[in-house]
């Protein structure tokens, strides 16, 4: 089995990455002149270096992982856009002709013909399904969280006119019922901004 995108990352850019892989105590403090060599800071400062590297090993660990889940999510947007496209070509499609050519001539692909799950091979799939559904609800939460809010202040400056507490700036020269017509229009926009944006998700 092929090593996997993360392993791939982690043997290149974590393994040869620790201070000590790189340079001994030895071998540093022979970079400092002789008479300053038996100082006992430069045992601290390597150890300082040492928590800094490592603290960047950290950060690159954490790169890693993103860069696996948005891998997966790109595998899954083209899985997602080759089954749109395969519905696509068969709208219009008369399926009888294709089951009688099936019957004729046999089958016409030579793609190898799914096998159906079973217990244990059904389980890592249906997992690895509910990890993406949910990397997929976070992302539509983070995007229409910034609409929410909007939606929120609107309503919060509309209940304020319900109350008598609408704020309209001085000298403005507008009405308050063009100022209500405006604010329900944005609140309208934003509405099927939202309907839209998960439409097409």
């Amino acid at each position: 089995m092929p090593p996997s995108e993360s392993a791939i990352l982690a043997n290149f850019l974590l393994s040869p990455a620790a201070l000590p892989n790189i340079i001994s105590l030895t071998k540093f403090t022979d970079l400092f002149p002789k008479a300053q060599r038996s100082n006992a800071q430069i045992g601290l400062l390597y150890r300082e270096l040492q928590h800094i590297r490592a603290l960047d090993t950290d950060e690159v660990q954490r790169n890693i992982a993103q860069e696996v889940k948005r891998g997966q999510r790109q595998r899954r947007e083209v899985v997602k856009a080759r089954r749109k496209a395969e519905r696509e070509d068969m709208e219009g499609v008369d399926m009888r002709e294709i089951e009688m050519e099936t019957e004729l001539f046999g089958p016409m692909t030579n793609l190898p013909i799914s096998k159906p799950h079973t217990l244990s091979s059904v389980l890592p799939d249906l997992e690895q399904a509910c990890a993406e559904l949910e990397i997929e609800v976070s992302a539509l939460e983070a995007e229409t969280r910034p609409a929410l809010e909007d939606i929120q202040g609107m309503v919060g400056d509309l209940s304020d006119l319900r109350y008598g507490k609408f704020s309209r700036s001085a000298g403005s020269m507008s009405s308050v019922g063009d100022d209500v017509i405006e604010a329900l229009g944005g609140l309208e926009e934003v509405c099927h901004s939202v309907t839209r944006a998960s439409n097409e998700a």
